[in-house]
């Protein structure tokens, strides 16, 4: 029996006509599909009640990896007041009492490496002087670094100014807390005293220790990313408590983990008080505030999912303010969002790069605020839905963190994308095959 010849409206094709048809196909639905995302996208970044606002800004970046364009900016109401740039990314952002700006930071190109090649990355924080009363660009007053292995999971994302004049400073490289002063090391606390460490943890992503807090004294609340847990670490004491202790391990790994489905890769908690903490769980894309139960364990007090109409896409801070709303760094989403506690939008603001973290000043991030279980009636409350459709929504992830898409490019997007793709490289196929069979 000869195969059955393609055809197009019962008019048949030859194998180069049907392929350059399935290239056309699939070029057009990719092309629908961003056109009628784009036309039907909710708008966002633009709430404003008239009050006015100043938000200190830390920017991951944009390009591949995330690690271009980072800067630091001073929102005044929605305008831009200043920006230090010129790096590969910036973190963790706090206004110090004399207006200047201690900022986590990542940048390549240094020439002292340590063991490693020339050219390096060196990552460590910059106090950086705004110049706000003048006509001057920012500048660099201050700066720590170390060179790290590679420019990706080895970044210092949070440094804390204590009140001995030592810095706090979180280390991925080498998956501690240490405090610094005057260039030395006074102190460590390293992962490996608490999980069981591979051989060399600069080599992996082992632990992503990404965040680090004051909450009492000689007590910090440290995010411990890849084991979905938070711990609090006493100095001279090691691991006092840990919240989202988990009763397993991740297969093929010794890191005990914690339960996904309470945290999941987080950044940035805010401890709000003894028994509760507010914290992006970045990729559950939620903001959660956990208290915890007379039996000692935590759950879910308040969440939520979703803001002007669109789902958090890998939200990495979260500050309750003084006045008692809750302002979200909404980081693939390229926004900042300010909302109450019902989860309406009271303030909201596009960023023009990947945001990392956002810091309401003058009080900028607290230790203890408002918490919504206080006056609730025992019962969590969800705002919005979760999304997480298996393989789609991490293939969603790896296309963001790389190429930047707008919001409104969702897991739909992605399939459509796929078939597309599918498509086009079976058309091209299909024309290839056609002109070899010719020759």
């Amino acid at each position: 029996m000869a195969p059955k010849v393609p055809s197009v409206g019962g008019v048949p094709l030859s194998g180069a006509r049907a392929g350059v048809a399935l290239v056309v196909v699939g070029v057009v639905l990719f092309t629908a599909s961003l056109v009628v995302g784009a036309a039907l996208a909710p708008n966002v970044g633009a709430a404003d009640d008239g009050e006015t606002r100043q938000t200190l800004v830390g920017s991951h970046g944009g390009g591949p990896g995330l690690h271009e364009k980072g800067s630091v900016y001073l929102l005044d109401g929605r305008e831009t007041a200043w920006r230090a740039g010129d790096t590969d990314s910036y973190f963790d952002v706090t206004m110090l009492d004399n207006g200047s700006v201690m900022a986590g930071f990542m940048q390549g190109g240094y020439e002292d490496c340590g063991p490693y090649e020339s050219p390096c990355t060196h990552t460590g924080f910059r106090i950086i002087d705004p110049n706000a009363d003048s006509d001057a660009d920012p500048e660099i007053e201050y700066e720590y670094s170390f060179p790290v292995r590679t420019e990706k999971n080895s970044e210092v994302h949070d440094v804390e100014l204590l009140d001995s004049g030592e810095f706090l400073v979180t280390d991925m490289e080498h998956e501690r807390i240490f405090t610094v002063e005057d260039g030395e090391i006074t102190w460590q606390w390293n992962a490996s005293s608490y999980y069981d460490a591979p051989e060399d943890p600069t080599r992996t992503d082992w632990l992503h220790i990404n965040d680090v807090d004051v909450i009492g004294e000689d007590r910090y609340l440290v995010s411990v990313r890849n084991a979905n847990q938070l711990v609090i670490v006493e100095r001279g004491e090691g691991v006092v408590e840990v919240i989202n202790e988990g009763d397993g391990t991740a297969a093929g790994s010794p890191t005990p983990r914690g339960d996904p489905t309470l945290l999941r890769q987080q950044h940035n908690p805010q401890w709000l008080g003894d028994g509760r903490v507010l914290v992006a769980d970045s990729h559950n894309d939620r903001i959660v505030e956990l208290q915890r139960t007379d039996g000692g364990e935590w759950e879910v007090a308040w969440e939520i999912y979703a803001a002007e109409g669109v789902t958090f896409n890998w939200p990495r801070d979260a500050d309750r303010l003084p006045n008692g709303n809750t302002l979200i760094t909404d980081s693939l989403n390229k926004r900042l969002v300010e909302v109450n506690r019902s989860g309406a939008t009271v303030w909201s603001y596009g960023t023009p790069e990947v945001p990392y973290e956002a810091e309401r000043l003058p009080a900028g991030e607290t230790v203890g605020g408002v918490s919504y279980a206080e006056d609730g009636d025992g019962e969590a409350t969800t705002i919005g839905e979760g999304r997480d459709i298996p393989v789609l929504s991490f293939l969603l992830v790896i296309v963001q963190t790389g190429v930047q898409t707008p919001f409104w490019f969702t897991e739909v997007h992605v399939a459509v994308t796929l078939v597309s793709l599918v498509c086009v490289l079976v058309g091209l196929g299909l024309v290839v095959r056609e002109r070899f069979r010719r020759r």
